[in-house]
């Protein structure tokens, strides 16, 4: 999800413990999947709590993990103080990557980038990830598209409450009448403290999509000409009904 600092520190790590770890066992096999054999270092952009990080690391690759929370990459140091692994930690805009080193790829998924304004904003990064990839470096990234934001998530719950029911997680959605291809998301953890009465940590998060085309584009206009675009994890071929694609790019 998008980060945005609110009361974070509480959220972040609420977020972070609930998110379903067989996503970052998926984004890891298909990250290793379409790296070459000599890729030794990589860059997580919007890494957050760096576990998709330490997943990585933890076969011998050199990662550094970029985000715009310092809650967030404290989460990211400790889990990699747990896995036994290291990890490059670095606060910074995924839009500015001034005084970063080349890389042999870069990731950047959780649709990550579809919490930027603009496509402007999306190409200006897309121009930052080129410039700091070594000659024939991967990106790698997701994003959902328009029919995940004009169809699926209009009107869209999700509870999830703790067997025993100590935590209570609420999600709503719904469209953004003045952006197109946008959702707005409430979040809401509720949590009970030891006098029986429940905390409320909650934020409001804003989500954009672009046409299939428009990000094939911006992604040419920087210099990548190497392009494939597939669904769920690389398995499957992007129909109309795909609601995340995923994007391998090459130098």
């Amino acid at each position: 999800m998008g980060k945005r600092l609110m009361i974070y520190q509480s959220f972040a790590q609420l977020y972070d413990e609930l998110f379903d770890d067989q996503l970052y066992q998926q984004w890891r096999d298909y990250t290793l999947n379409r790296l070459p054999s000599t890729c030794q270092t990589v860059l997580d952009l919007a890494g957050g709590a760096g576990r998709l990080a330490c997943l990585l690391a933890a076969t011998g690759l050199n990662l550094t993990v970029a985000d715009f929370s310092p809650e967030m990459l404290s989460l990211a140091s400790r889990h990699a103080a747990e896995a036994g692994v290291a990890l490059q930690l670095v606060e910074a805009d995924m839009r500015d990557l001034t005084g970063f080193p080349l890389y042999d790829a870069v990731t950047c998924y959780a649709d990550s980038l579809c919490y930027l304004d603009d496509l402007t904003a999306v190409r200006e990064t897309f121009q930052q990830v080129y410039e700091h990839l070594n000659a024939g470096g991967r990106f790698l990234f997701d994003v959902i598209s328009p029919y995940q934001t004009d169809v699926v998530y209009p009107g869209y719950m999700y509870n999830y409450e703790d067997e025993d029911q100590q935590r209570t997680f609420v999600w709503r959605s719904f469209a953004d009448d003045d952006v197109d291809h946008g959702v707005i998301h409430d979040l809401t953890f509720f949590t009970r403290l030891p006098d029986g009465n429940y905390q409320r940590v909650g934020e409001t998060h804003f989500e954009r999509s672009y046409p299939l085309a428009e990000l094939q584009t911006a992604l040419q206009t920087v210099g990548f000409n190497r392009v494939t675009v597939t669904a769920d994890f690389g398995r499957q071929l992007v129909v109309p009904t795909t609601t995340r694609w995923f994007f391998e790019c090459q130098k």
